[in-house]
């Protein structure tokens, strides 16, 4: 049996017909740089996330860097950010000439540990990213008591967390502000580039609006120097027609996710816990393993696609080899790093893939 990690076909291929109707219109109304399809995806996935509003841009990274811009982060200023997370939670502050300032993970939910804060923050801090890692929302109650005791903004990066949500209050409004991702891959995902921002700050979001589209309040007249961020149209039009069936989706990923928690019974593998503040939406199942190379290698013998996410902590990568960090200063990223493999959980695998996963794993020595 083939066991794909994932497969973009097998999810667009029921829905082609009705993606092609939608690029259709948008090629008579001729909305491609914002417009219609835009407007109606920042109002349906605001809704749908349980926010107040979004505003759609042209990546998850440009919704970080656009709140780094309108928050007014810059030079001098400290950005704290988990080690263990993709690499553009950091260029939040490497964009805007901030010094990243990297912290541990806890090592069960594998998001910031709240406990390895305070020692890191300084008064040059302006800011903490928070990444809902994997779809598992981070514990976000005392980082938040921390960073309003000192005056710090929080910004959630949610680019995998759709619909996640964190003791009942949905993820991206949480902290000062939310950027998303609609990355193909994502739970939700286009069919290219696209992300957006969320806030309870009205004044904030209106800022983004306008540095989206090369800080322009009317055309041609530039009232900030801004960026050309903006949502495609035929990327809105995808999304519209994909997002009715993200609560369905997200119910299916985590029905997996119970029967890998279930069924999975190797003595060697540790399984993702479920955290009582708030159950991940599981945009990755992650697993550790001490010979984590050698099962990956034995799970693609048998057809079983995974994935190594992340191998390398942001520590150690090269383009940050400038701030000094060496091996063992953050143990719990660096150990995940070394043992941590992502199952197939897309909600279009069937019961028999699931539990043939599940039966060659257990027969791993």
């Amino acid at each position: 049996m083939k066991v794909p990690f994932i497969d973009l076909q097998r999810a667009h291929a029921p829905i082609k017909a009705e993606l092609l109707a939608a690029f259709e219109k948008t090629i008579e109304h001729g909305g491609y740089c914002l417009g219609p399809d835009v407007t109606a995806f920042e109002a349906g996935f605001a809704k749908e996330q349980g926010v107040s509003r979004s505003v759609g841009l042209g990546s998850g990274t440009e919704a970080l860097h656009l709140i780094a811009c309108a928050m007014g982060i810059g030079p001098g200023d400290e950005v704290i950010i988990p080690s263990f997370t993709f690499i553009a939670s950091a260029w939040f502050a490497q964009y805007v000439g901030a010094r990243v300032v990297f912290a541990d993970i806890d090592p069960i939910s594998y998001t910031l540990d709240p406990a390895a804060l305070e020692a890191l923050i300084t008064e040059r801090t302006k800011a903490i990213v928070v990444t809902h890692l994997f779809g598992q929302a981070a514990d976000m109650d005392p980082i938040l008591e921390l960073a309003a005791s000192r005056g710090i903004r929080v910004v959630e990066d949610a680019a995998q967390a759709h619909l996640a949500c964190y003791k009942g209050k949905s993820v991206g409004e949480i902290g000062d502000a939310g950027a998303f991702s609609f990355y193909p891959t994502k739970n939700l995902g286009g069919l290219g580039e696209g992300g957006c921002v969320t806030s309870r700050d009205g004044e904030l979001l209106n800022l983004i609006e306008i540095l989206r589209a090369h800080g322009s309040k009317e055309r041609y007249l530039n009232h900030y120097v801004g960026y050309n961020n903006r949502l495609e149209g035929l990327q809105a039009a995808a999304l519209n027609v994909k997002l009715p069936a993200l609560r369905g989706k997200t119910e299916r990923r985590q029905q997996i996710a119970d029967t890998y928690l279930n069924g999975i019974q190797h003595p060697e593998i540790v399984l993702p816990q479920v955290m009582g503040w708030g159950r991940s939406v599981y945009h990755m199942f992650t697993i550790q393993h001490p010979e984590r190379d050698r099962l990956r290698s034995y799970l693609a013998e048998n057809g079983i696609g995974t994935d190594i996410v992340y191998p390398h902590p942001l520590h150690l990568q090269p383009c940050f080899g400038f701030l000094g960090y060496k091996v063992g200063d953050f143990p719990v990223a660096e150990r995940l790093a070394q043992r941590c493999l992502s199952l197939p959980i897309v909600p279009e695998l069937t019961d028999e893939e699931v539990n043939y996963v599940i039966e060659i794993l257990n027969a791993f020595q």
